[in-house]
C-alpha cells in the first residue's frame, strides 16, 4: 500500500471560471492558473503522484504545454489516474479538504465528489471531500485565495483490498 498527500493554493481573481473538482461554482471571482486553476484537482494529483514517488505536478505538466495552458485539471486528473493504474495500483480512497472563506462549498459536494470520481474511475463512496475556513484568519481568511488539500490510498491491484 501507498500513501501520497498533496497540497495546492492559488489566488482568486476577476476574469475567471470558480472550477472545484471539476464543478464550476458560481462566484464573482476565479482561480489564476496555467490550467483552469483547479487547486483541488491539483492537490488529489500530488497525492497520486506523491503516492507513487513519481516527483510533483510541476514534473509532469509543463505551464506551457497546451494540454495544460488553459485547460481542464480533471481531464489531467484522468491521466494522472491512468499513470496510476498502469504502473499496477489503484485508488483504495481519497481524502480532501478545501479551504475558503467564500463561497460556501457545501451545495456544490456532492457534484464535485462525483466529477473526482469518474476521472479517477473509482466509485463515489471512496472519495470524500470537505470543505472548511479559516474563520477569516490568514489570506484564505481575508479570501485572496482558496486551498485544497488531499491525501489517497493506493494498493497493488492485485492485492487483497478491491474497491469495486
Amino acid at each position: 500500500m501507498r500513501i501520497g498527500q498533496g497540497v495546492d493554493v492559488h489566488p482568486l481573481v476577476p476574469g475567471r471560471r470558480l472550477v472545484l473538482g471539476g464543478v464550476e461554482v458560481p462566484y464573482s471571482l476565479g482561480l489564476d492558473g496555467d490550467s483552469d486553476g483547479d487547486v483541488l484537482a491539483h492537490a488529489m494529483m500530488d497525492a497520486l503522484l506523491g503516492a507513487l514517488a513519481l516527483g510533483d505536478l510541476g514534473s509532469w505538466f509543463a505551464a506551457d504545454d497546451p494540454q495544460v495552458r488553459g485547460g481542464s485539471s480533471v481531464e489531467l486528473l484522468t491521466g494522472v489516474a491512468a499513470m496510476v493504474r498502469d504502473r499496477g495500483f489503484m485508488v483504495i480512497n481519497v481524502d480532501s479538504t478545501v479551504v475558503a472563506e467564500r463561497p460556501r462549498l457545501k451545495p456544490f459536494v456532492p457534484d464535485v465528489r462525483q466529477s473526482l470520481a469518474n476521472s479517477l474511475g473509482v466509485p463515489v463512496e471512496v472519495v470524500s471531500v470537505k470543505a472548511t475556513t479559516t474563520d477569516h484568519l490568514g489570506a484564505m481568511g481575508r479570501e485572496e485565495g482558496i486551498m485544497a488539500l488531499a491525501v489517497v490510498l493506493l494498493a497493488r491491484q492485485d492485492g487483497p483490498i478491491n474497491n469495486g
